[in-house]
């Protein structure tokens, strides 16, 4: 392999930096879609609809359905679902099975899964 020049390891440089500032505005722009095609909440919205009381904290949504679930939850993201804002929470089972169940937000009562 030839050692690149000072030119080049700026040219180099650069590059990398485009190409990390044009997936970090991508990033912002397109909302993460979860399991459903659920379009899921970043921390500053979470924190927002928590605090506005458009959607219940996750420990309390978790206390609503703790019967329901067996195991560790893994995961746990606040979406917005057909009708409303859910928690979309995937839940690895003692015995290695991973289960995905959608909670409603607004009201902790369970609306998919299992």
């Amino acid at each position: 392999m030839a050692p690149v020049g000072r030119c080049g390891a700026l040219a180099l440089l650069a590059l990398v930096i485009a190409l990390g500032t044009a997936r970090a505005e991508e990033a912002v722009r397109a909302p993460h879609l979860g399991e459903g095609g659920h379009a899921c909440l970043n921390q500053k919205e979470r924190r927002a609809a928590v605090e506005n009381g458009s959607a219940l904290k996750l420990a309390a949504a978790l206390h609503a359905v703790r019967n329901r679930i067996t195991g560790t939850l893994v995961r746990a993201r606040l979406c917005r679902g057909h009708d409303g804002l859910v928690y979309v929470l995937t839940v690895l089972s003692h015995d290695g099975k991973v289960t995905r169940l959608t909670v409603d937000a607004v009201k902790g009562t369970l609306v998919g899964g299992l």
